[in-house]
């Protein structure tokens, strides 16, 4: 695999068992970073839902080395809940600010619909970015609660329709 140019990013869609030992290590580092460190937030990553997941890797170019800068997996209708979900949505420190977040759930989306047409798409949302997820036509479907001390909501994309 090529490092991808400065600034550019490498999407890479992944199986579990697609994934290298290198490249599990560098996803589970980021989820933990983000989501345990950066939040504060004590919870068990290990759900059983990454062995069926596709999983979404976007690297950059940092100082020459090929670094992990955002990450998501997606999972198929009944995994998770009867639609399908994108979920452990992530953007690194260091690639925050530039967009990519927003070209991650554009992959994330694109990839989902084509794996799963015709199904809608469920994620569990923090609240804060309820605002950037309706830009994408996620609309919100349930009350706000708490998810390992967080506020969340539910959130649903309906399909979209080709002609």
């Amino acid at each position: 695999m090529t490092t991808p140019a400065p600034g550019m990013t490498e999407w890479q869609w992944r199986s579990f068992d697609q994934l290298t030992p290198r490249e599990l290590y560098a996803v589970l580092a980021q989820r933990q970073h983000v989501f345990v460190l950066e939040q504060q937030c004590l919870y068990n990553d290990f759900d059983g839902l990454d062995l069926d997941a596709h999983h979404l890797l976007g690297w950059r170019d940092v100082d020459g080395r090929r670094q992990l800068a955002a990450y998501l997996r997606c999972l198929a209708p009944g995994a998770k809940y009867t639609e399908m979900s994108l979920g452990r949505v992530l953007t690194t420190t260091a690639a925050r600010g530039g967009g990519i977040g927003r070209a991650l759930l554009e992959q994330g989306i694109l990839h989902a619909e084509r794996q799963h047409p015709g199904h809608a798409i469920k994620i569990g949302a923090q609240q804060y970015l309820e605002a950037f997820y309706a830009s994408f036509g996620f609309v919100t479907i349930s009350a706000p609660y708490q998810e390992d001390d967080i506020t969340h909501v539910d959130m649903l994309r309906q399909p979209t329709t080709r002609n």
